[in-house]
């Protein structure tokens, strides 16, 4: 990626050309299914956007490891986001990306999330929701993975705080900030993908 540091969460098939023209660089794909999954992303890649899946979000796709390889092959996807541990080690045997998507709804969580990361080793993290500065400090100091910062945000001050906090991506599905992001509020250097 060049730098552009908000990824476009799909979560509607309205917002696809939304993300094809947009600016942003990469998209995390909680839209579709598997029978329009081929369409989405050769329009995605007309535009060179590099393209996540959701596993658990793109109606029809299995919750075994074997899905991850039929994505890999059959769509040449840049990697997926997923919940999932098992997901994220089928990822690397195929040689594509993982996010792997963490809730921090309390403090057991957190370590078990941070446990998690440990042992699996996504290349990167999305923590969710993404509007808890201290949160997003602490999880950064935590893990060498790059942080995504997703979830509930909705304006450009929370996108700005959570840069601030040390996110080095921010996800979001409104459509006005795939283009129209503050450049003044980009991080320095955004953490590049492993």
């Amino acid at each position: 990626m060049s730098g552009y540091p908000i990824i476009a969460s799909i979560t509607q098939d309205i917002m696809i050309s939304a993300a094809v023209d947009g600016k942003v660089e990469r998209v995390i794909l909680m839209a579709g299914n598997i029978m329009t999954l081929d369409e989405i992303v050769k329009q995605l890649r007309k535009k060179n956007k590099q393209i996540y899946v959701h596993v658990e979000m793109v109606g029809g796709i299995g919750r075994d490891a074997s899905v991850i390889e039929y994505l890999a092959e059959m769509f040449a996807i840049d990697g997926i986001v997923t919940t999932k541990s098992n997901m994220v080690v089928a990822a690397k045997q195929v040689g594509i990306k993982s996010i792997q998507r963490v809730f921090a709804i309390d403090s057991a969580a957190v370590e078990t999330a941070i446990r998690m990361i440990q042992h699996c080793e996504p290349d990167e993290v999305e923590l969710m929701p993404g509007l808890m500065p201290r949160i997003i400090r602490e999880f950064k100091q935590r893990i060498g993975q790059p942080l995504i910062a997703g979830g509930l945000i909705r304006n450009q001050e929370e996108i700005d705080t959570a840069f601030r906090s040390g996110a080095s991506y921010v996800s979001i599905g409104n459509p006005d900030f795939w283009n129209d992001f503050a450049i003044g509020s980009m991080p320095k250097q955004p953490s590049s993908q492993k």
